[in-house]
């Protein structure tokens, strides 16, 4: 089995950070594994807002992830398990994963308060016809 590439964190750019974080799917899972403890294995994100995600693409999004140097991946048998480098990252670049965190929080707040909207809304019209 071919070994896993982790950048040096003298390699790690603002550019390919952007570039990663840039895709919902994998700005979602950074999110997830910035806010555990513990390490995460790949499997748990195959089913994020309920949508089934193929292994081989869920691979791709971590490949990016880990090839941008925001996540290490360690292998434990069949299974890949992932951290967080926020650590080395905000060592390099004070402030910006936290920057981007709080703004992806604001960001999926903002849609459960239009997705709350929108549906109490369409329950009304519905009741309204009735």
């Amino acid at each position: 089995m071919r070994p896993l590439f982790h950048p040096s964190i003298e390699d790690v750019t603002v550019e390919a950070i952007l570039h990663a974080l840039s895709d919902p799917v994998r700005v979602g899972i950074f999110a997830e594994i910035l806010g555990q403890e513990c390490t995460q294995s790949c499997s748990g994100f195959s089913h994020p807002d309920g949508k089934t995600i193929p292994k081989s693409t869920l691979s791709q999004h971590f490949k990016i992830l880990r090839e941008a140097g925001l996540i290490r991946g360690e292998r434990r048998g069949v299974e890949m398990h992932n951290t967080s480098r926020f650590a080395e990252i905000d060592q390099r670049f004070p402030g910006l994963i936290g920057a981007i965190g709080n703004a992806h929080r604001i960001q999926q707040e903002t849609k459960c308060a239009v997705a709350k909207r929108r549906s109490s809304t369409a329950g009304a019209k519905r009741a309204a016809k009735r």
